[in-house]
């Protein structure tokens, strides 16, 4: 049976993730100890604590979720180390992509960790430039959710920014798009459901972001991963340094392919997922994706 790990992006933060792993394995409390070190702050502190408000920040949640969900590695790997060994392929929803290519190896968690939060500060800062936010639009197909976007162009900047499911597509844009996406999107049968993030992530409104996040893959050491990363810019693994610094950059302002990332997986032979890190979205994507296909959450929520 083939592991793929899954490892989970911005939305799925909450107070309080990754506190009992971290009592529980030193290990993964050494990783909060260097990460605090990398960041200049007390991570753990914000993580176990918050407030949610803080955490939410994208220059904050960023770090915080890949800390985490390196902290669920850590417990797996003492509690079922032959489950590690047997993962061949891995996969993350936009900022767990880096995650998922620390793990494979094409980065260490330091430099992945510092990639991380020039990430997250260049988004926010992009995000704050230009007020703008994303939108579910869930119970329509991708062909309704085109027609979102169509009727919503005169009012304002709108793009689609994730298909994550079917079902479930996530639209990004300025406050008066997202506003009336809203409005079109129940129009149309669909329920809208703003998302509580900074920005428009994964379209040209993260423009800004691209030159410093560029700047920094170029500095940073990065090899070919042991195994392979599906890429949420074209579903598709790359090995060539160069090419993984390019489908970085790529992955700001496309939208994220999760739906046919998960489908590459199973073209691959994958038939055990786990997803690996704070919350449990990826697991209900995976329902809706394939209702037979097998994930199981690793992390220290109930």
């Amino acid at each position: 049976m083939t592991v793929a790990f899954l490892f989970p992006g911005q939305g799925a933060q909450h107070v309080g993730m990754a506190k009992t792993i971290v009592e529980r394995f030193p290990a993964a409390k050494e990783l909060f100890n260097r990460a605090n070190e990398v960041l200049g702050y007390d991570l753990a502190k914000l993580c176990f604590e918050g407030p949610q408000e803080q955490l939410d920040r994208t220059n904050i949640s960023q770090p915080a979720l890949y800390v985490s969900s390196f902290a669920a590695l850590e417990m797996l790997k003492a509690e079922k180390p032959d489950l590690v060994g047997r993962c061949t392929v891995a996969a993350g929803l936009s900022l767990g992509e880096y995650t998922a290519l620390a793990f494979a190896g094409a980065m260490s968690f330091e430099d992945g960790l510092k990639l991380v939060r020039q990430r997250g500060e260049a988004m926010q800062a992009a995000a704050e430039a230009t007020p703008s936010g994303m939108v579910s639009a869930l119970l329509l197909d991708y062909e309704k959710v085109r027609d979102v976007v169509a009727k919503t162009q005169p009012h304002g900047r709108i793009w689609v920014a994730n298909y994550l499911c079917p079902g479930n597509t996530v639209l990004s844009g300025d406050k008066a798009g997202c506003a009336a996406a809203e409005k079109i999107i129940e129009e149309l049968g669909g329920r809208p459901i703003a998302l509580s993030v900074a920005g428009a992530f994964h379209t040209e409104i993260m423009q800004p972001a691209v030159a410093p996040l560029t700047a920094a893959l170029a500095q940073a050491a990065i090899v070919s991963p042991r195994i392979p990363v599906i890429s949420n810019v074209d579903a598709a693994a790359h090995s060539d340094p160069a090419e993984i610094r390019e489908i970085l950059v790529k992955q700001v302002l496309n939208p994220v392919l999760w739906e046919k990332c998960v489908r590459k997986l199973m073209e691959m032979g994958v038939t055990e997922f786990y997803e690996v890190g704070p919350g449990k979205v990826l697991k209900g994507l995976m329902k809706r994706i394939d209702r037979k296909a097998a994930c199981e959450v690793i992390n220290d929520t109930p």
